[in-house]
């Protein structure tokens, strides 16, 4: 983990045994001087740019900022194998309004991390480095392990003590993590298996020649994502333990916020109203029928999707169907939260995730299926 020092400010990875207090609120677990920093976390991914700015607080954090920001870093990176000049100039715009913002907010501790764009690509490096002399923002490209881990911590309290196993993913613009955990008497699960599938909302939508997927592209996707899924299956057994009621499933994903916005019939998306909603599968079923019978011009003018999302959102949605046929639990939780809140916990000391993981791993963290074993769509 790399903590940037920005101003006075120093992250440090020692931790706080002491309770101290800031306004009479319990500050238990923040590191040494936590409390008078004030964090940053930036992600940035295949398709977005966002960040969170914050200050801890006895409940975690109070964020005071934020951004976000759709830049397609990861276009046509799936046929090329590089990130284009184009969408390298979108996000460097993205990165440098990121930093004005740390500046006008006297950040003093920040990480920003970089992930599956970067990763994949050939001159993932450069853009990095390019991104540091022209933004003052210092890029960390994390593995895909770390990415889920980080996410895990973020959401890892919308999970219930009602069942103790839970199948966690995020579907992102160029990748797909899952974790199945077991929850303990500690705040952070257990990591019992995880998997990454470089198969996200871009890279599917990419390879199906654009976003209006008809019904046989459609269930191509969502028998790939399945085939590739099994063997997680077959390790697990998920279904047993779906079979016996100790199964719960989470979802953090623009797929699965747009979905829950779509569900609540909201006129403008609203985070506050969509974090920690349940959704049964039925009517994820007819959420997603519904959005396949629109065309395109009718999702660009839904307030949930937008012209940046409209031609994504069907390659998620064939996605989220292929991983619920697969562990029919019945019910969705989605999470408006993950990768940044989970890396500014990290930073301010209330987890260990100063470069560990949140949770004692009984399985190796190890992709379940390597990308050169992954036939095209």
């Amino acid at each position: 983990m790399q903590g940037t020092q920005r101003g006075k400010g120093r992250s440090g990875s020692s931790r706080s045994g002491a309770g101290k207090t800031v306004d009479g609120k319990s500050t238990v677990g923040l590191r040494p001087g936590a409390c008078g920093d004030v964090y940053a976390a930036v992600d940035l991914g295949t398709n977005n740019c966002r960040m969170l700015i914050a200050h801890p607080d006895s409940e975690g954090f109070r964020v005071i900022d934020s951004f976000s920001r759709i830049t397609r870093l990861g276009e046509g990176l799936a046929v090329t194998g590089s990130l284009s000049s184009t969408a390298q100039t979108r996000t460097i715009d993205a990165l440098k309004r990121c930093a004005d913002k740390m500046d006008r907010r006297g950040v003093t501790v920040s990480r920003n991390v970089a992930t599956e764009a970067c990763r994949r690509a050939v001159n993932g490096p450069e853009f990095i480095v390019r991104a540091r002399e022209e933004t003052g923002i210092s890029l960390e490209c994390i593995s895909a392990d770390e990415e889920a881990r980080l996410a895990l911590a973020g959401c890892a309290s919308l999970l219930t003590r009602d069942q103790p196993y839970a199948l966690v993913f995020d579907i992102g613009g160029g990748s797909t993590e899952l974790l199945w955990v077991k929850l303990t008497d500690s705040p952070y699960p257990c990591i019992e298996g995880f998997a990454t599938l470089p198969l996200g909302v871009v890279t599917v939508a990419e390879a199906c020649g654009g976003g209006d997927l008809c019904s046989r592209t459609y269930k191509a996707v969502m028998d790939h994502v399945a085939c590739c899924l099994r063997p997680f299956e077959e390790r697990h057994r998920i279904g047993e333990f779906i079979a016996r009621g100790e199964a719960q499933m989470l979802g953090t994903s623009g797929t699965c916020t747009t979905l829950g916005g779509l569900h609540l019939g909201l006129g403008r998306y609203d985070r506050s109203a969509v974090d920690g909603i349940c959704i049964e599968f039925t009517d994820i079923a007819r959420l997603t029928r519904s959005l396949a019978a629109m065309s395109h011009r009718q999702r660009v003018e839904s307030p949930c999707i937008g012209p940046q999302r409209a031609d994504l959102v069907l390659a998620g949605c064939a996605i989220l169907d292929a991983i619920c046929a697969l562990w029919p639990m019945g019910r969705l939780t989605v999470a408006d939260r993950g990768l940044r809140e989970g890396m500014l916990l990290g930073l301010m000391g209330d987890t260990d995730l100063q470069g560990r993981s949140p949770t004692v791993s009984r399985r190796p963290f190890t992709p379940v299926f390597p990308s050169s074993q992954l036939i095209a769509i």
